[in-house]
């Protein structure tokens, strides 16, 4: 008796602490990895290294000069020798590890066995990355980033460039426009595209640029943001009398750019330039971000009048797509559903967005035009995106990498609150300016709210 009310003494508290760390591992896994799962998944790494290598095959002969030294000293039979690794650096998602690669070896080799890698040390996921010839480094992720988007602190972000997103190896997901000027971003309803887009408005607000919409969803979408919009249309006849504008803005900058290189034989080279950036700062034209939201709107036409409409405003996307990266004019294109069924010039367009983001679709059709061309693997993940995980999507860019993202929840009382406090850095351009929004008065308190948003990806 005595030895049974030991055991429910000594066994209550360890089931309690079981279930602690059971719910734990549920319901909070960052606290969850830094409290038990980095010390048992950096003790098992430690102990089961060299195994592990030799069993996924990632070993490789040991050198000559070992081999007579171990058979001189120690007489045993010598095994093959693993990668030599650095010290492991632990973070609030995972482990970092490098490794030295032996002759011989390439960093696909520890790519393909990335998921024996991730069972064999109990972690969520293992991404490899390679960091110079020779060197590679093991991100070890703990716990799905992704099932609660929480993003990193400290974001190196700057001019043009705004952190909209996590990746699935717990890396920031940056939307450089510099880098990646034009951009395709697809989503059915309640993927979290509105999310995606609110990001990025939100975090081009405080800086010195001038952000033009166009939305033919009478606004819906874009008119919460007006106090810091340069332009808004919000229907495709108005659509039709900006696009002329903004391509005469562009090539107003191209003659800019033309006066400056028509310089004498003794100007140094780094003044003369083939784009506003080589430009000196005063002179230097104010970037435009041109936000077009469902873009099938533009594209759909019941007349014969229209059809005319809309083969002008494609053609203008198209220019703008083509040569407004130098001028400093740069393209999100959003939208349901983009096809080469849309019409004329499509495909065209989407042939000058070099950045891609899918969202759930519904159809593998637009999946495929977003992604099918620089990744046909990232089809089959956009396509498996479930209804239950909005704000997930998948990036890529024409150099053929893709990866998992997803949006982090911001409401849109507080991007519209950003937008409105950074009304102050609305650049000054005139032929914009009968575009410029009527911005609506802030209501009054304690009215009861006309529409709630929904909190897609909370």
């Amino acid at each position: 008796m005595s030895d049974l009310t030991t055991l429910l003494e000594v066994g209550g508290p360890v089931a309690a602490l079981g279930g602690g760390a059971a719910y734990a591992r549920a319901r909070h896994p960052a606290a969850y990895w830094s409290t038990v799962g980095l010390p048992v998944s950096t003790v098992r790494l430690l102990s089961t290294y060299g195994s592990v290598m030799e069993a996924c095959g990632l070993t490789v002969a040991p050198s000559r000069l070992r081999v007579l030294a171990a058979k001189a000293m120690t007489r045993r039979e010598v095994r093959p020798v693993p990668p030599r690794r650095g010290l492991i650096r632990p973070t609030t998602t995972g482990l970092r590890i490098r490794l030295r690669l032996a002759p011989g070896q390439e960093p696909a080799d520890f790519a393909a066995s990335a998921e024996r890698l991730r069972h064999a040390w109990g972690v969520h996921a293992v991404y490899v990355t390679s960091v110079k010839p020779g060197v590679i480094e093991l991100r070890l992720v703990g716990y799905d980033v992704l099932r609660r988007v929480r993003m990193p602190r400290k974001v190196a972000g700057g001019f043009l460039q705004v952190p909209v997103a996590l990746r699935e190896d717990a890396t920031p997901f940056v939307r450089d426009y510099r880098t990646i000027p034009h951009q395709l971003t697809l989503g059915a309803t309640l993927s979290g595209k509105s999310m995606y887009l609110r990001h990025l408005i939100a975090g081009l607000a405080p800086q010195p640029v001038a952000l033009v919409g166009i939305d033919c969803k009478r606004g819906v979408e874009l008119a919460p943001f007006a106090p810091r919009l340069s332009a808004l249309a919000t229907d495709p006849e108005q659509a039709a009398e900006l696009l002329p504008v903004l391509v005469k803005e562009m090539e107003d900058r191209y003659d800019l750019i033309k006066a400056r290189q028509g310089i004498a034989p003794g100007t140094p080279d780094e003044e003369i330039t083939s784009d506003i950036w080589g430009l000196p700062e005063h002179e230097r034209p104010v970037p435009v971000v041109l936000f077009v939201d469902e873009v099938a709107e533009l594209f759909l036409v019941a007349t014969k009048k229209d059809e005319e409409r809309r083969d002008e405003m494609v053609t203008q996307l198209i220019r703008l797509a083509q040569l407004g990266r130098a001028a400093g004019m740069y393209l999100e294109v959003c939208g349901q559903r983009f096809g080469a069924e849309l019409g004329k010039g499509a495909t065209m367009l989407r042939a000058q967005l070099t950045g891609r983001v899918c969202h759930r679709v519904n159809g593998e059709a637009s999946a495929k035009m977003a992604l099918g061309d620089i990744a046909p693997e990232a089809v089959v993940a956009a396509c498996s995106i479930a209804p239950e995980r909005p704000g997930l999507a998948v990036a890529g860019d024409t150099s053929g990498g893709w990866s998992r993202i997803r949006t982090p929840y911001l409401s849109l009382t507080d991007a519209a609150e950003t937008c409105r406090a950074s009304a102050g850095l609305v650049p000054d351009l005139p032929a914009l300016e009968p575009f410029c929004p009527d911005v609506p008065e802030r209501p009054v308190e304690h009215a009861a709210p006309v529409v709630l948003p929904h909190p897609v990806t909370d």
